[in-house]
Protein backbone atom coordinates (compact mmCIF):
# COMPACT_ATOMS: atom_id res chain seq x y z
CA UNK A 1 0.00 0.00 0.00
CA UNK A 2 2.97 2.78 0.73
CA UNK A 3 4.32 1.57 -2.96
CA UNK A 4 1.00 2.37 -4.50
CA UNK A 5 0.72 6.06 -2.85
CA UNK A 6 4.14 6.86 -3.47
CA UNK A 7 4.05 5.96 -7.13
CA UNK A 8 0.52 7.59 -7.46
CA UNK A 9 2.06 10.52 -5.53
CA UNK A 10 4.60 11.00 -8.00
CA UNK A 11 2.31 11.02 -10.48
CA UNK A 12 0.18 13.56 -9.30
CA UNK A 13 3.22 16.05 -9.03
CA UNK A 14 4.57 15.01 -12.65
CA UNK A 15 0.92 15.86 -13.63
CA UNK A 16 1.07 19.39 -11.57
CA UNK A 17 4.48 20.25 -13.59
CA UNK A 18 2.78 19.41 -16.58
CA UNK A 19 -0.15 21.31 -16.26
CA UNK A 20 1.14 24.41 -15.14
CA UNK A 21 4.07 24.41 -18.49
CA UNK A 22 0.80 24.10 -20.58
CA UNK A 23 -1.56 26.50 -18.76
CA UNK A 24 0.82 29.68 -18.67
CA UNK A 25 2.01 29.07 -22.27
CA UNK A 26 -1.40 28.71 -23.83
CA UNK A 27 -2.26 32.10 -22.02
CA UNK A 28 1.35 33.52 -22.95
CA UNK A 29 0.70 32.89 -26.55
CA UNK A 30 -3.36 34.00 -26.50
CA UNK A 31 -3.60 37.54 -28.57
CA UNK A 32 -4.07 40.64 -27.12
CA UNK A 33 -1.97 42.95 -24.28
CA UNK A 34 -3.17 42.88 -20.77
CA UNK A 35 -1.53 46.16 -20.46
CA UNK A 36 -2.68 47.83 -24.15
CA UNK A 37 -6.65 46.62 -22.85
CA UNK A 38 -5.92 48.72 -19.56
CA UNK A 39 -4.96 51.42 -21.02
CA UNK A 40 -7.32 51.57 -23.92
CA UNK A 41 -6.56 52.40 -27.74
CA UNK A 42 -5.68 55.42 -26.85
CA UNK A 43 -2.52 54.67 -24.70
CA UNK A 44 1.29 55.61 -25.70
CA UNK A 45 3.77 53.11 -26.09
CA UNK A 46 5.63 55.03 -23.20
CA UNK A 47 2.82 54.34 -21.10
CA UNK A 48 2.02 50.79 -22.21
CA UNK A 49 5.54 49.80 -21.65
CA UNK A 50 5.61 51.56 -17.88
CA UNK A 51 2.30 49.26 -17.23
CA UNK A 52 3.86 46.42 -18.29
CA UNK A 53 6.82 46.61 -16.54
CA UNK A 54 4.85 47.11 -13.17
CA UNK A 55 3.02 44.19 -14.26
CA UNK A 56 5.66 42.55 -14.66
CA UNK A 57 4.72 41.03 -18.27
CA UNK A 58 8.10 42.34 -19.97
CA UNK A 59 10.50 39.99 -17.98
CA UNK A 60 11.71 36.52 -19.59
CA UNK A 61 9.70 34.00 -19.90
CA UNK A 62 11.28 30.98 -17.85
CA UNK A 63 11.43 33.96 -14.93
CA UNK A 64 7.80 34.74 -15.27
CA UNK A 65 7.30 31.21 -15.34
CA UNK A 66 9.47 30.31 -11.88
CA UNK A 67 7.87 33.15 -10.38
CA UNK A 68 4.68 32.76 -10.91
CA UNK A 69 5.22 29.27 -9.96
CA UNK A 70 6.87 29.98 -6.68
CA UNK A 71 4.17 32.03 -5.69
CA UNK A 72 1.63 29.83 -5.99
CA UNK A 73 3.43 26.80 -3.87
CA UNK A 74 3.54 30.10 -1.13
CA UNK A 75 0.25 30.86 -1.43
CA UNK A 76 0.55 34.03 -3.44
CA UNK A 77 -1.55 34.52 -6.60
CA UNK A 78 -0.33 37.65 -7.48
CA UNK A 79 -2.42 41.01 -8.30
CA UNK A 80 -5.56 41.50 -10.05
CA UNK A 81 -4.91 43.56 -12.73
CA UNK A 82 -7.99 44.36 -12.88
CA UNK A 83 -9.41 44.70 -9.59
CA UNK A 84 -6.11 45.90 -7.81
CA UNK A 85 -6.65 43.62 -4.74
CA UNK A 86 -4.80 39.73 -4.42
CA UNK A 87 -6.28 37.01 -6.49
CA UNK A 88 -5.94 34.46 -3.46
CA UNK A 89 -8.70 37.01 -1.76
CA UNK A 90 -10.91 36.47 -4.83
CA UNK A 91 -10.98 32.99 -4.81
CA UNK A 92 -11.83 32.96 -1.19
CA UNK A 93 -14.60 34.70 -1.93
CA UNK A 94 -15.88 32.85 -5.05
CA UNK A 95 -15.15 29.24 -4.02
CA UNK A 96 -17.04 28.80 -1.13
CA UNK A 97 -20.32 29.54 -3.58
CA UNK A 98 -18.14 27.22 -6.03
CA UNK A 99 -17.54 24.22 -3.44
CA UNK A 100 -21.11 23.77 -1.78
CA UNK A 101 -22.37 24.05 -5.72
CA UNK A 102 -20.44 20.98 -6.69
CA UNK A 103 -20.54 19.59 -3.61
CA UNK A 104 -24.80 19.84 -3.64
CA UNK A 105 -25.12 18.67 -7.41
CA UNK A 106 -23.14 15.64 -6.78
CA UNK A 107 -25.11 14.31 -3.74
CA UNK A 108 -28.08 15.08 -5.81
CA UNK A 109 -26.78 13.06 -8.88
CA UNK A 110 -26.12 10.37 -6.68
CA UNK A 111 -29.10 10.09 -4.55
CA UNK A 112 -30.33 9.73 -8.05
CA UNK A 113 -28.49 7.77 -9.50
CA UNK A 114 -27.94 5.40 -7.01
CA UNK A 115 -31.57 3.85 -6.42
CA UNK A 116 -32.17 4.22 -10.06
CA UNK A 117 -29.04 2.54 -11.40
CA UNK A 118 -29.65 -0.45 -8.98
CA UNK A 119 -33.52 -0.67 -9.59
CA UNK A 120 -33.00 -0.70 -13.32
CA UNK A 121 -30.15 -3.57 -13.19
CA UNK A 122 -32.59 -6.01 -11.16
CA UNK A 123 -35.37 -5.63 -13.62
CA UNK A 124 -33.09 -5.84 -16.43
CA UNK A 125 -35.16 -6.15 -19.94
CA UNK A 126 -38.39 -5.37 -18.02
CA UNK A 127 -40.72 -1.83 -19.14
CA UNK A 128 -39.38 -0.15 -16.05
CA UNK A 129 -35.46 -0.97 -17.28
CA UNK A 130 -36.25 0.23 -20.46
CA UNK A 131 -38.07 3.38 -19.37
CA UNK A 132 -35.15 4.46 -17.41
CA UNK A 133 -32.56 4.43 -19.83
CA UNK A 134 -35.04 5.81 -22.25
CA UNK A 135 -34.77 8.65 -19.31
CA UNK A 136 -31.05 8.76 -18.65
CA UNK A 137 -30.71 9.04 -22.59
CA UNK A 138 -32.88 12.16 -22.34
CA UNK A 139 -30.75 13.62 -19.31
CA UNK A 140 -27.59 12.87 -21.38
CA UNK A 141 -29.01 14.84 -24.94
CA UNK A 142 -30.28 17.95 -22.79
CA UNK A 143 -27.85 20.52 -22.45
CA UNK A 144 -27.52 21.36 -18.72
CA UNK A 145 -27.79 25.24 -19.40
CA UNK A 146 -30.89 24.97 -21.55
CA UNK A 147 -32.59 22.81 -19.05
CA UNK A 148 -30.81 25.38 -16.18
CA UNK A 149 -33.44 28.28 -18.31
CA UNK A 150 -36.36 25.80 -18.36
CA UNK A 151 -35.76 26.07 -14.42
CA UNK A 152 -35.73 29.38 -14.32
CA UNK A 153 -39.12 30.01 -16.59
CA UNK A 154 -41.20 27.44 -14.51
CA UNK A 155 -40.04 27.83 -10.55
CA UNK A 156 -38.83 31.18 -10.61
CA UNK A 157 -41.10 33.38 -13.52
CA UNK A 158 -44.28 30.78 -13.17
CA UNK A 159 -44.51 29.32 -9.33
CA UNK A 160 -41.88 32.10 -8.02
CA UNK A 161 -40.29 29.36 -5.32
CA UNK A 162 -36.81 29.92 -6.18
CA UNK A 163 -35.07 33.44 -7.70
CA UNK A 164 -34.20 33.43 -10.75
CA UNK A 165 -30.07 34.01 -9.97
CA UNK A 166 -27.51 35.68 -7.45
CA UNK A 167 -26.51 34.48 -4.02
CA UNK A 168 -27.40 36.31 -1.08
CA UNK A 169 -24.33 34.88 1.31
CA UNK A 170 -24.06 32.64 3.87
CA UNK A 171 -25.60 34.30 6.46
CA UNK A 172 -28.73 32.36 6.68
CA UNK A 173 -27.57 29.32 5.37
CA UNK A 174 -30.94 28.07 4.22
CA UNK A 175 -31.44 30.57 2.17
CA UNK A 176 -28.34 30.21 0.63
CA UNK A 177 -29.11 26.89 -0.06
CA UNK A 178 -32.54 27.56 -1.82
CA UNK A 179 -30.71 29.63 -4.28
CA UNK A 180 -28.19 27.26 -4.97
CA UNK A 181 -30.72 24.65 -5.36
CA UNK A 182 -31.65 25.15 -9.44
CA UNK A 183 -28.10 25.36 -10.49
CA UNK A 184 -27.48 21.84 -8.16
CA UNK A 185 -30.22 20.27 -9.96
CA UNK A 186 -29.21 22.09 -13.61
CA UNK A 187 -25.90 20.55 -13.24
CA UNK A 188 -26.97 17.03 -11.68
CA UNK A 189 -29.53 16.18 -14.41
CA UNK A 190 -26.89 14.71 -16.71
CA UNK A 191 -24.39 13.58 -14.03
CA UNK A 192 -27.13 11.21 -12.85
CA UNK A 193 -27.78 10.00 -15.99
CA UNK A 194 -24.13 9.02 -17.12
CA UNK A 195 -24.04 7.45 -12.84
CA UNK A 196 -26.70 5.57 -12.91
CA UNK A 197 -25.99 3.79 -16.59
CA UNK A 198 -23.04 3.25 -15.40
CA UNK A 199 -24.59 1.72 -12.28
CA UNK A 200 -26.25 -0.40 -13.73
CA UNK A 201 -23.67 -2.13 -16.42
CA UNK A 202 -21.36 -3.00 -13.34
CA UNK A 203 -23.69 -4.23 -11.45
CA UNK A 204 -25.33 -6.57 -14.00
CA UNK A 205 -21.29 -7.55 -15.00
CA UNK A 206 -21.01 -8.26 -11.03
CA UNK A 207 -24.40 -10.08 -10.83
CA UNK A 208 -23.17 -12.38 -13.36
CA UNK A 209 -20.01 -13.84 -11.72
CA UNK A 210 -19.22 -17.31 -10.81
CA UNK A 211 -19.58 -16.25 -7.25
CA UNK A 212 -22.81 -14.40 -7.04
CA UNK A 213 -24.76 -17.25 -8.76
CA UNK A 214 -22.55 -19.54 -5.80
CA UNK A 215 -23.92 -17.88 -3.10
CA UNK A 216 -27.74 -17.68 -4.93
CA UNK A 217 -26.86 -21.53 -4.65
CA UNK A 218 -26.15 -21.69 -0.76
CA UNK A 219 -29.67 -20.14 -0.32
CA UNK A 220 -29.02 -16.21 -0.22
CA UNK A 221 -32.11 -14.86 -1.45
CA UNK A 222 -31.82 -12.31 -4.27
CA UNK A 223 -31.32 -9.37 -1.82
CA UNK A 224 -29.13 -10.43 0.66
CA UNK A 225 -26.74 -11.34 -2.74
CA UNK A 226 -26.90 -7.75 -3.99
CA UNK A 227 -26.32 -6.24 -1.14
CA UNK A 228 -23.86 -8.79 0.60
CA UNK A 229 -21.74 -9.49 -2.27
CA UNK A 230 -22.44 -7.74 -6.00
CA UNK A 231 -22.73 -4.26 -4.53
CA UNK A 232 -18.82 -3.47 -3.42
CA UNK A 233 -17.78 -4.78 -6.16
CA UNK A 234 -19.54 -3.35 -8.28
CA UNK A 235 -19.24 0.23 -6.95
CA UNK A 236 -15.48 0.13 -7.98
CA UNK A 237 -16.00 1.90 -11.00
CA UNK A 238 -18.59 4.02 -10.19
CA UNK A 239 -15.99 5.48 -8.07
CA UNK A 240 -14.38 6.81 -10.52
CA UNK A 241 -17.40 8.14 -12.55
CA UNK A 242 -18.29 10.07 -8.62
CA UNK A 243 -14.73 11.58 -8.78
CA UNK A 244 -14.54 12.63 -12.22
CA UNK A 245 -18.19 13.96 -11.73
CA UNK A 246 -16.73 16.07 -8.86
CA UNK A 247 -14.07 18.05 -10.69
CA UNK A 248 -16.26 18.45 -13.55
CA UNK A 249 -18.93 20.10 -11.51
CA UNK A 250 -16.18 22.22 -9.65
CA UNK A 251 -14.34 22.94 -12.66
CA UNK A 252 -16.76 23.22 -15.77
CA UNK A 253 -19.73 25.42 -13.92
CA UNK A 254 -18.76 28.59 -15.98
CA UNK A 255 -21.72 28.20 -18.11
CA UNK A 256 -24.05 27.48 -14.90
CA UNK A 257 -22.89 30.23 -12.81
CA UNK A 258 -23.21 32.55 -15.42
CA UNK A 259 -26.91 32.00 -16.14
CA UNK A 260 -27.99 31.88 -12.53
CA UNK A 261 -25.26 34.98 -11.98
CA UNK A 262 -23.63 33.41 -9.34
CA UNK A 263 -20.08 35.07 -8.38
CA UNK A 264 -18.11 31.79 -8.06
CA UNK A 265 -15.00 29.95 -9.56
CA UNK A 266 -16.22 29.56 -12.98
CA UNK A 267 -17.95 33.52 -13.70
CA UNK A 268 -14.44 34.88 -12.07
CA UNK A 269 -12.67 33.15 -14.70
CA UNK A 270 -15.32 34.11 -17.27
CA UNK A 271 -14.93 37.88 -16.74
CA UNK A 272 -10.99 37.40 -16.23
CA UNK A 273 -11.06 35.86 -19.76
CA UNK A 274 -12.87 39.18 -20.76
CA UNK A 275 -11.40 41.51 -19.18
CA UNK A 276 -7.67 39.65 -19.73
CA UNK A 277 -6.71 39.22 -16.94
CA UNK A 278 -4.60 37.07 -17.44
CA UNK A 279 -2.96 36.19 -13.61
CA UNK A 280 -6.56 35.83 -12.48
CA UNK A 281 -7.35 32.95 -15.40
CA UNK A 282 -4.11 31.40 -14.64
CA UNK A 283 -4.03 30.80 -10.98
CA UNK A 284 -7.79 30.05 -10.82
CA UNK A 285 -7.47 27.41 -13.73
CA UNK A 286 -4.26 25.80 -12.24
CA UNK A 287 -6.33 26.00 -8.57
CA UNK A 288 -9.13 23.84 -10.53
CA UNK A 289 -7.04 21.78 -12.21
CA UNK A 290 -5.14 21.18 -9.09
CA UNK A 291 -8.85 20.00 -7.67
CA UNK A 292 -9.22 17.69 -10.71
CA UNK A 293 -5.83 15.96 -10.30
CA UNK A 294 -5.78 15.54 -6.68
CA UNK A 295 -9.95 14.41 -6.42
CA UNK A 296 -8.47 11.43 -9.05
CA UNK A 297 -5.67 10.55 -6.21
CA UNK A 298 -8.23 10.18 -3.89
CA UNK A 299 -9.87 7.85 -6.13
CA UNK A 300 -7.03 6.19 -6.14
CA UNK A 301 -6.37 5.71 -3.22
CA UNK A 302 -9.83 4.73 -2.40
CA UNK A 303 -9.83 2.08 -5.44
CA UNK A 304 -6.73 0.54 -3.35
CA UNK A 305 -9.36 -0.03 -0.09
CA UNK A 306 -12.11 -1.24 -1.84
CA UNK A 307 -10.34 -3.71 -4.30
CA UNK A 308 -7.28 -5.74 -2.65
CA UNK A 309 -6.19 -7.02 -5.91
CA UNK A 310 -5.07 -3.53 -6.70
CA UNK A 311 -2.82 -3.76 -3.33
CA UNK A 312 -1.47 -7.14 -4.35
CA UNK A 313 -0.78 -5.49 -8.42
CA UNK A 314 1.39 -3.03 -6.75
CA UNK A 315 3.67 -5.27 -4.31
Amino acid sequence: MPSFILGRLVSLVLSLIAASIVIFLVLEVVPGDPAQFMLGLNATPEATAALRTALGLDGPLLERYFTWVLGLLHGDFGISYTYKVPVSGLIADRIWISLPLAIYALALSTLIAFPVGILAAVRRNSATDVGIMGATQVGLAVPNFWFAMLLVLLFSITLRWFSAGGFPGWQDPLLALKALTLPAVALALPQASILARVMRSSLLDTLGEDYIRSARAKGLSQGQTLWRHALRNALIPVLTIIGLQFSFLLAGAIIIENVFFLPGLGRLVFQGITSRDLIVVKSVVMLLVFAVILVTFLVDITYALVDPRLRRATR
